[in-house]
C-alpha cells in the first residue's frame, strides 16, 4: 500500500447497530474513544466521518476571531506539522 490508503477491511455489525472501526483505521485517522462522527449514506455506501463542530465569528479589537461552539482538544506542533504534511501530498 505505497499510496498511504489502507484497503477495505470487513466488519460486522451487532445486535444493537454497532460496528467497531478497525483499529488501523482509528489510528491512521486518529480516532479515540468519545470521538463525535457524522453517519450519513451517500450513493448506496455508509459515509462515516468526524462530527463538525459549530463554529461563530466573534469580534475582537485585534481583529475577527472564530471561536468553537465547544472546547477542542489542543494539538502538538507534532500534529500540526502532521497535519501540513499530509495536505502537501
Amino acid at each position: 500500500m505505497s499510496d498511504g490508503k489502507i484497503g477495505a477491511m470487513v466488519a460486522t455489525i451487532d445486535a444493537a447497530g454497532r460496528i467497531v472501526v478497525p483499529k488501523v483505521l482509528r489510528e491512521a485517522l486518529g480516532l479515540k474513544a468519545g470521538t463525535r462522527l457524522e453517519v450519513s449514506e451517500r450513493d448506496g455506501a455508509i459515509v462515516i466521518q468526524p462530527a463538525s463542530v459549530p463554529m461563530r465569528l466573534v469580534r475582537h479589537p485585534e481583529g475577527p476571531v472564530i471561536e468553537p461552539d465547544e472546547p477542542l482538544p489542543t494539538l502538538t506542533a507534532d500534529e500540526v506539522r502532521a497535519i501540513l504534511e499530509s495536505g502537501r501530498r
